[in-house]
């Protein structure tokens, strides 16, 4: 398995012969609107795409999407449903997802789901696990929408969080199933009221206390509400004593999984 880091949540999985594009945002440096009214009303994206997306894109099979609505064009932009739309591509989501985005026309597959958001993916199986995308007043605004568990034959079980804090339920499903790879939110993202929407850096820190497996850091630098920066999280890893156990990539890098954690044996 490698995971390719596009662009804030966008990352390329790499999995046999399945590229698994997620969370799409692909717009210009500057095309969407700011998420913030203070600090000077920056556009979104603050960086273009990665030289490396190009080539990325091209070998994708397949999309996966966490959350689309309310407006997240963070995790779906009006570029990447063209992308998506144009090439065909599968697009793999939750039932609850699956009438929003067939009515933007992409070639949606609903995950077929169990009471217990466990359902086939590929020649494996994925769940979904709940995400708190903001509490309060603030949260009441977001799509919460779902981190995913992945497990598949001869490949490391992979959790892909979401847009999410770090909360009880989470922490519990890690010490429980202990994922061999993690990608999670590091960047603290907040609006000009309320709390942190997304895990920032203590949250990052106590994910990686709990998991013993491998854990990626994105949405960094990329977004105007994001405050974190990569050489911070670094920093504050390496204090905690947690940084060989993190990785934050640089956009268009990309990690081999296979060089940091055993597969897991699905059957």
């Amino acid at each position: 398995m490698k995971i390719r880091h596009i662009r804030n949540a966008t990352i390329v999985i790499e999995c046999g012969p399945y590229q698994i594009l997620v969370d799409p945002m692909l717009a210009p440096k500057g095309a969407l609107p700011p998420l913030k009214f203070s600090g000077g009303m920056v556009r979104n994206p603050t960086v273009e795409l990665p030289t490396e997306a190009e080539a990325a894109l091209q070998g994708v099979t397949h999309c996966l999407i966490t959350h689309c609505q309310k407006g997240h064009f963070d995790h779906l932009d009006r570029a990447g449903k063209a992308w998506l739309r144009h090439h065909q591509i599968p697009v793999i989501c939750t039932p609850h997802d699956a009438p929003h985005l067939a009515s933007k026309g992409l070639n949606v597959q609903p995950l077929q789901l169990n009471e217990q958001g466990v359902g086939r993916f590929f020649e494996g199986q994925i769940r979904t696990i709940a995400c708190v995308h903001g509490r309060g007043f603030v949260g009441s605004f977001m799509e919460h929408g779902v981190g995913y568990f992945i497990e598949m034959p001869g490949e490391p079980s992979l959790y892909l969080s979401g847009d999410t804090i770090l909360t009880p339920d989470i922490a519990q499903f890690v010490v429980a199933n202990q994922p061999a790879v993690s990608v999670v939110p590091a960047g603290g993202a907040r609006f000009d009221f309320g709390g942190d929407i997304i895990m920032g850096v203590e949250d990052v820190l106590e994910f990686a206390r709990i998991s013993e497996g491998l854990v990626v850091a994105n949405h960094l630098e990329a977004i105007s509400h994001c405050p974190v920066t990569r050489q911070a999280l670094a920093s504050a890893a390496q204090k905690a004593g947690v940084a060989a156990r993190l990785r934050i990539p640089a956009d268009g890098e990309a990690i081999d999984v296979n060089r940091h954690v055993a597969p897991l044996m699905y059957a």
